[in-house]
């Protein structure tokens, strides 16, 4: 890039470009709020937003000096390995979507370790948060800025969190999560025993109960409980190689963990589950708050829309560099980050420019060609034939 800029002076220039994103004293929130204010509304002309997608990303690191890195687990790599970790919102439809928070997740190692924050320039006011928590930070910014809200999407990383759940019902969002299969469920009809009869002495028993006859199940063995007719056939969208279709029931129950400690039960929400034929069990897990009376094949498409996050990820790694950043601070790791979303909002911005293809597109009508056509090269049959 330097030499493109400044072919007579790219050392000097190549020293300014890397301070500006090293050590440059701007704003990511200011630059990222003005990209979402020039960017959502080309995604919004595509089709309402539907969903806050709630995410984190992973980057390989050696070493120690890196800031943030540590032996955690590496979703490009699929494992734990040494390794930074990013998370992210972004807004999305079936169309376009577009990461509108990036933050750090600084284990604890890093949060008492003052000498590698400094080094590495950690703000003070940065303390140990768990990636959920990060998440609803940034979800609460992303309200008061004023960003359309809509469900929330989220992988089990997020779903099996209790606190981030009530939270996002608190906040007024509606949400569709993942979760894993040890998850307590009280299946359909069924709920905590009322508190205690009171015996008259002490303070009256307030908490909900459990029993040996009465007691929650774990996901998988609720979902293994449903009888045959609850599973259908569901098709979601158009995938590169056809037709994403798979075997999905969906029950209304409640979340069970720790309810014991409560004096309600928890609100009944959608259990929705895939479990695809030919296999042994069920593959994925979710709770939804979306309103009783969705449709099972709209409660799919729209819990579905998380692959969004899987394009941007790709996108922004493979084309345009964000996993290639090799400085080893706070505000260089995410300057470049936030250059980065600007440059995918610039291709979102130009691909909104075009309607999406679509099958009409294949069903067009061939012109008809003109009387006496005749392509170049073709022989005149009025003509002579060669002897």
């Amino acid at each position: 890039m330097a030499a493109r800029i400044a072919p007579a002076r790219v050392q000097a220039t190549h020293q300014a470009l890397h301070h500006f994103v090293a050590k440059g004293e701007w704003s990511d929130s200011a630059l990222l709020a003005q990209v979402r204010s020039e960017i959502l509304p080309v995604i919004k002309s595509q089709g309402p937003i539907q969903a806050w997608i709630v995410d984190d990303t992973g980057f390989p690191k050696k070493g120690r000096h890196s800031v943030g890195v540590g032996r955690q687990y590496c979703g490009q790599i699929g494992k734990q390995d040494n390794c930074q970790v990013a998370v992210t919102l972004s807004v999305a439809n079936t169309q376009a979507s577009l990461p509108v928070a990036y933050r750090l997740y600084l284990p604890e190692a890093w949060v008492q370790d003052p000498a590698r924050r400094s080094k590495a320039g950690v703000p003070e006011d940065i303390c140990f948060q768990t990636k959920p928590e990060i998440a609803l930070d940034q979800i609460r910014a992303a309200l008061a800025d004023g960003v359309p809200p809509d469900l929330v999407l989220a992988d089990a990383g997020y779903g099996i969190d209790t606190a981030f759940r009530t939270a996002l019902t608190a906040l007024g969002l509606r949400y569709s999560v993942g979760v894993q299969s040890s998850t307590s469920l009280w299946a359909p009809g069924t709920a905590p025993l009322p508190p205690k009869p009171w015996s008259g002495r002490g303070r009256p028993p307030t908490r909900v109960r459990r029993s040996p006859e009465q007691k929650p199940l774990s996901a998988e063995k609720l979902a293994r409980s449903l009888p045959e007719p609850a599973w259908q056939h569901v098709t979601w969208r158009a995938g590169t190689n056809g037709l994403l279709a798979s075997r999905f029931a969906a029950v209304r129950a409640r979340p069970a963990h720790r309810d014991e400690l409560r004096h309600e039960p928890r609100p009944e929400e959608w259990f929705l589950i895939e479990w695809p034929e030919g296999e042994d069990a069920p593959t994925k897990y979710w709770l939804s708050t979306l309103p009783p009376e969705t449709p099972l094949a709209e409660l799919v498409s729209q819990t579905k829309l998380r692959w969004r996050i899987e394009r941007d990820y790709q996108e922004l790694k493979q084309e345009i560099g964000l996993g290639h950043y090799e400085g080893r601070s706070w505000r260089g790791f995410h300057h470049h980050a936030s250059l980065c979303i600007a440059a995918y909002g610039f291709l979102v911005s130009e691909r909104g420019r075009f309607p999406p293809s679509g099958p009409d597109i294949i069903g067009r009508k061939a012109l008809a060609l003109p009387a006496g056509y005749r392509p170049r090269g073709a022989p005149n049959p009025a003509g002579a034939t060669r002897a």
